[in-house]
């Protein structure tokens, strides 16, 4: 009875969370915009619209959070589409310019800006390769991301290599230490970083194929 309930709350848990996820971002990127597109849908007639399995409020709601994500959607791509021509890239080096100049509001915005660059840009290395590290102290190992080389003024001080590693805490991995370690301190893995963060929700319960070590790379500097 044990064995069967496990496993059958390893089936589940995973689709249960996913559904959260998904409806938290789906209300957190169409909610601001409901109480414009929803009064339009009912003027529309939406609410007459018979789906026998849902309700007419439910038709309006799931209708514009629908219509919002399209809009966005043709948003993004439209904005993406002028970005890349060079008047539009005048406006936007004009707007970037004056929100760095703004106290407080350039803080943010830089911050945003860069995290945002540093996730979507292929070019980057950042979180590409898994290594293992001493951590908490030396004995012990933790399952660590490499980012990239520490800021100059670290490296000086020591004048050696040095690289930013971020340790994911257990069973959390969106919270965790930034630690920096000399290059000889790290030990390369051959690793997915997917597999890294399943290893480290799940707790070590969760573990990846055996694969043989590589040698240590070459980390890119920005």
């Amino acid at each position: 009875m044990k064995k069967y309930f496990i496993t059958g709350l390893v089936i589940l848990l995973p689709v249960v969370v996913t559904i959260m996820i998904v409806i938290f971002i789906l209300d957190f990127l169409t909610k601001p915009f409901m109480g414009l597109v929803t009064p339009l849908l009912y003027k529309l007639g939406f609410q007459h619209i018979n789906f026998y399995v849902v309700s007419p409020e439910q038709v309006i709601k799931y209708g514009s959070q629908i219509f919002i994500l399209i809009a966005l959607f043709f948003l993004i791509l439209g904005l993406g589409f002028l970005a890349r021509m060079v008047i539009f890239k005048f406006v936007i080096h004009v707007s970037d310019s004056i929100l760095h100049r703004i106290p407080l509001v350039n803080k943010v915005y830089k911050t945003t800006q860069d995290v945002l660059k540093t996730l979507f840009a292929p070019e980057k290395n950042s979180f590409k390769q898994v290594v293992m590290v001493p951590f908490p102290h030396k004995g012990n190992y933790s399952l660590g991301l490499v980012s990239l080389e520490s800021p100059e003024t670290c490296r000086q001080a020591l004048n050696s290599d040095l690289y930013s590693v971020f340790v994911p805490t257990t069973p959390n991995p969106t919270t965790g230490f930034l630690l920096i370690y000399k290059k000889e301190d790290l030990i390369f893995i051959d690793m997915k970083v997917e597999d890294a963060f399943k290893y480290v929700i799940s707790c070590g319960v969760i573990t990846p194929e055996k694969k043989e070590a590589t040698e240590i790379p070459e980390v890119k500097t920005k």
